[in-house]
């Protein structure tokens, strides 16, 4: 099997469930508070173990409790987690997070440890980048670390794939061309191209990219599906999954993962969008983070419910 190395973030996720999302200057009140392990570099390692990959786990944790609730996650879930840096004199990362009744979700994020993460500790663990044959990048950590390890993983011939959130003000043009396949949703594929209404133009915004030296892009769109663009099946609209969303924390993070595990089974672009576009729709429909993330089982079994080969 090939292995696969998550560069990126730990939080423990503070989730609390609200009507509606507060507007400024608003004051509203909340019945439940989660705390659960959370952060898109975790969470797509999560989604990762539960799937059945050979995956590692690469970031910095303070040393707290908030470090051993993730620990416990992503062990729990297969993750080999021995390259997670404990920093001292810092927090765990945090991720302060509301959920409406609609299920969609705004985020506030504490880096913490995340922050300190550094070029020593990439060079450190240049080990773990040489053995693997995918390394999944996200932006919660410094962007010059995450130009850095790219740069490497490129330069030793990796798959680098690139989950570009959160979209920094400045992003740096440089690691497009260290990515392989981006997969932004379409606000941040507006953000990364400056194009408006990403819905009309999404064959242009792609064009964008592409042009930069991205070699694959994929848009998820939430309940529009996901669009790509497959070099045997040119462009193509993936629908969505009809479900009743209750939570949207982790889905892309999830979705990024499955995509990740497909490719590295030799499956086509096409293929490993379908599957995590299944994996995906399941997470929506609960509640949490890496609480909510499906195992191999559970998504093989949702596929054959519904009568989809993948």
């Amino acid at each position: 099997m090939k292995k696969i190395l998550v560069i990126g973030s730990l939080n423990l996720d503070m989730t609390v469930q609200v009507d509606h999302t507060p507007v400024v200057g608003e004051t509203i009140l909340s019945n439940r508070m989660d705390m659960n392990a959370g952060g898109k570099g975790a969470n797509q390692a999560c989604a990762l173990g539960k799937l059945g990959a050979d995956v590692t786990m690469l970031g910095a944790v303070g040393r707290d409790m908030y470090a051993d609730i993730q620990l416990d996650s992503l062990n729990t879930a297969g993750v080999n987690t021995s390259r997670i840096i404990v920093k001292e004199d810092v927090s765990t990362g945090i991720a302060l997070i509301t959920v409406n009744k609609e299920g969609d979700n705004s985020i506030i994020v504490v880096s913490g440890a995340n922050a300190t993460l550094s070029k020593k500790d990439i060079d450190d663990n240049l080990d773990v980048i040489k053995e693997s044959d995918i390394v999944i990048f996200q932006l919660e950590v410094p962007l010059e670390i995450v130009c850095y390890a790219a740069g490497i993983a490129k330069k030793l011939g990796k798959m680098v794939i690139l989950d570009p959130a959160p979209v920094p003000k400045d992003f740096p043009e440089e690691l497009y061309r260290y990515v392989d396949i981006i997969k932004p949703n379409e606000t941040e594929l507006g953000m990364l191209t400056g194009i408006d209404n990403t819905e009309e133009h999404l064959e242009e915004a792609v064009a964008c990219l592409k042009e930069k030296g991205v070699k694959d892009v994929i848009v998820t769109l939430g309940e529009k599906g996901v669009y790509m663009v497959d070099k045997a099946t040119g462009a193509e609209r993936i629908p969505a999954i009809k479900v009743q969303a209750v939570d949207t924390t982790a889905a892309g993070d999830s979705f990024t993962a499955a995509l990740a595990i497909m490719l590295a089974e030799g499956k086509s672009l096409r293929e490993a969008v379908i599957f995590a576009n299944h994996v995906s729709s399941i997470v929506v429909t609960r509640k949490g983070a890496q609480s909510s993330i499906p195992t191999l089982k559970e998504v093989m079994q949702y596929i054959e419910l519904n009568e989809v080969a993948v």
